[in-house]
């Protein structure tokens, strides 16, 4: 039998009374919830706290919020910061200018310079996708995606690395990387076959077809459809009733769902970056890009 040591418990007790939550905070940002970004300055997302809710929005750096690795990390850095937010229960990710957003950057500068890497720096560049959404499923407040217009690609994997997705019945839901000759990486699948089953991942995949909302909405890749320019009043209004439910409670609910569903999804999904890396320098998908420029059919012949 263990005796209780009460002097002990009392010296214990005085001793972490001397210890002040400010100067907890002070050597530990974040630990206790400061309810306050750091002073990053944003290049590419806009901010915009109430409470407990955070709406992040792509800022309007090019028409179609297509996503350039200097986008991907800040959106990275900034899941990495809000990680240690325990003030914080809801975050809403958007796009401008009424779209989501049309994938990956393909006019961005670090891809036009890829064919001049090594094999090594190229697997670098193919990871930042696949660190970006790894960073926002991995968030503990509940994150939701409110689409309007268009969510293409890269866009789709993210939209999917969110909890909820509350899209406008104008968006658009379309995965055309087969059709330009190379895979879908990001480690997207396990996701989409989690929200959709395994028969329509693949037809979402092989036959590479737009989906309207209503049919999102059907399979299970939206939660909720509003009218167009509605999808944030809908998200706000979700986040709102998280953000009035325990905090604690609330992350340990998502967390528990989501480490029950996704145990084997880096097991299934840790090679598809490089397989991405090896099907992007084919002849397939040098004629799926010329194809998809050119505004005509491709001719792929499994070169």
């Amino acid at each position: 039998m263990y005796q209780i040591n009460f002097y002990r418990i009392h010296k214990l007790q005085k001793l972490y009374s001397t210890v002040s939550a400010d100067s907890v905070a002070s050597k530990h940002p974040g630990l206790m919830g400061a309810n306050k970004m750091s002073d990053t300055p944003w290049q590419y997302l806009e901010l915009n706290r109430e409470g407990r809710v955070l709406e992040v929005r792509f800022r309007a750096h090019n028409a179609h919020n297509s996503l350039s690795n200097a986008l991907m990390r800040e959106l990275t850095q900034l899941a990495g910061e809000l990680q240690y937010d325990s003030e914080l229960n809801a975050i809403i990710l958007t796009g401008a200018n009424d779209i989501f957003s049309a994938g990956m950057d393909l006019k961005d500068p670090e891809l036009a310079a890829a064919g001049t890497l090594s094999l090594a720096q190229q697997r670098q560049l193919v990871k930042v996708g696949p660190a970006m959404c790894a960073a926002w499923e991995a968030l503990e407040p509940i994150t939701i995606a409110a689409i309007e217009g268009w969510c293409i690609g890269g866009a789709t994997a993210l939209a999917c690395a969110c909890d909820w997705r509350v899209a406008a019945d104008n968006a658009s839901f379309y995965v055309p990387e087969l059709k330009l000759g190379m895979n879908m990486s990001w480690q997207s699948v396990p996701r989409f076959n989690h929200l959709i089953g395994p028969s329509k991942t693949k037809q979402l995949l092989i036959l590479a077809q737009p989906l309207d909302a209503g049919t999102c909405k059907d399979w299970g890749l939206f939660d909720y459809i509003t009218a167009p320019g509605a999808a944030m009043d809908k998200a706000r209004d979700l986040a709102n009733q998280v953000a009035a439910m325990p905090p604690v409670p609330v992350r340990m609910a998502k967390r528990a769902v989501t480490v029950s569903a996704s145990a084997l999804d880096h097991a299934v999904s840790y090679m598809d970056a490089d397989q991405f890396l090896l099907t992007q320098g084919t002849e397939d998908a040098i004629e799926g890009a010329m194809a998809f420029f050119e505004k005509r059919e491709a001719t792929f012949k499994g070169n």
